[in-house]
């Protein structure tokens, strides 16, 4: 039996939006009724394309829908902070695209402000939800391969040379941190559930200003480690490693693919592999809307203070290299 459908508002219906839409429609626990977009049209044609009841040509009329219970914002980088706010201080619950901001200091204001006014937010990290990455939680809890004290991850696609490209313009948040170093920084966060005690790093800045490729070592507790590579102008194997004192496990495409392998000495290999046909989306949307069922005001699996944690190591990554947001 399905739960009463929570209603959803977008704002910002660009090609993220159009990923998180298609999965959402899907879900019997879901219904999405407005969009919203400050381009003219914009939001009519996705509306059209989502069979969604309102589109809405500016965010302030969106925001006073009454039907809509909580938002997905997918706007770009630098507009999260400013949208983030607007839904908070309009009583909607808000999940909001990755980066959450462009540094720790918006996200300090946006966390203090959903606490504030006893409002859900959360921030869209959709690859912690994926059934793949669960199951290598799982694998790791209990205890299949010893004392987790290792990682690497790697994340990276080459946009090519484009001065115009949004990936390559630091205005607008451009650059390897924010687009695809923060997956596997996150990841690191989740493995080890914790933040660096140490940090060293390597970036390339491109012509634009924006950092287009990095390597990072962090050092935790203990002697635990995580490797970490991304970037924009390179393909990169965009694969996981978590190695422990008994076995390891392998994240073939830890953002998109569907399989995770558990190797440990002397045992076959196991597999895992999700066979559903989606973009991945629908698992933090799942996630967001239990939230809104038990009246939480923030997820446990992505909690408000891990996301300041990332984003305070994403400056601190920043800081080596002389880039700022």
């Amino acid at each position: 039996m399905s739960e009463r459908k929570i209603k959803w508002g977008i704002m910002g219906p660009g090609n993220i939006s159009r990923k998180f839409a298609s999965d959402l429609v899907k879900s019997e626990n879901a219904e999405l009724v407005a969009v919203a977009s400050r381009t003219e049209g914009k939001a009519a044609n996705f509306a059209s394309e989502f069979n969604i009841a309102r589109s809405y040509n500016s965010y302030d009329g969106f925001v006073q829908d009454p039907e809509v219970e909580i938002v997905y914002v997918g706007t770009l980088h630098p507009q999260h902070k400013e949208c983030v706010l607007q839904c908070l201080n309009a009583g909607k619950a808000v999940i909001c695209e990755k980066p959450f901001t462009m540094n720790a200091e918006e996200a300090e204001e946006l966390i203090k402000v959903a606490r504030e006014n006893n409002t859900f937010l959360m921030e869209a990290m959709w690859t912690r939800y994926l059934p793949a990455v669960v199951k290598a939680m799982d694998w790791i809890k209990e205890g299949k391969i010893g004392e987790v004290n290792m990682l690497t991850a790697n994340f990276g696609f080459n946009v090519g040379w484009s001065p115009e490209s949004r990936l390559l313009d630091k205005k607008l948040g451009g650059g390897a941190m924010l687009d695809a170093g923060i997956y596997p920084i996150s990841f690191a966060s989740l493995i080890f559930g914790a933040q660096p005690t140490n940090i060293k790093s390597s970036a390339h800045i491109g012509e634009t200003g924006v950092d287009e490729w990095f390597s990072a070592l962090f050092e935790y507790e203990n002697g635990k480690t995580a490797m970490l590579n991304s970037g924009v102008r390179l393909n990169l194997s965009n694969d996981a490693f978590i190695y422990g004192t008994e076995g390891y496990i392998h994240l073939p495409n830890f953002l998109f693919g569907p399989s995770a392998y558990l190797h440990r000495p002397g045992l076959d290999i196991e597999e895992f592999k999700d066979d559903r046909e989606l973009h991945g989306y629908i698992f933090e949307a799942e996630e967001a809307m239990q939230c809104l069922r038990e009246g939480k005001i923030e997820s446990s699996i992505m909690p408000l203070d891990e996301t300041y944690n990332i984003m305070k190591t994403m400056d601190t990554l920043r800081k080596q290299w002389g880039l700022e947001y």
